[in-house]
């Protein structure tokens, strides 16, 4: 019953970390072409554009992208495989 306990968790976490890593992607990529458009003088907020008719959902998906990027940062040292060699 543990080992059967210890691969589904094992499973939970490595897909909590694709999740949480896959947020941190979009949301970096986001700023990324927020700064841009905003040197050439338009608005490129993905996430705006795609969810701006539900305000609810886009301010959920930031929160999701700053939880994910807390969590990354705490577990990094732990989940990366070059720090963990230091």
């Amino acid at each position: 019953m543990v080992e059967g306990f210890l691969v589904t968790k094992r499973t939970f976490m490595k897909g909590l970390h694709i999740v949480t890593f896959l947020l941190a992607i979009i949301g970096a990529l986001n700023w990324g072409l927020i700064g841009l458009g905003g040197f050439m003088g338009s608005d490129w907020n993905v996430v705006h554009m795609v969810l701006g008719s539900w305000p609810t959902v886009e301010w959920l998906v930031y929160v999701l992208v700053g939880v994910s990027a807390v969590y990354l940062v705490l577990g990094h040292k732990k989940d990366c495989r070059m720090c963990s060699v230091m």
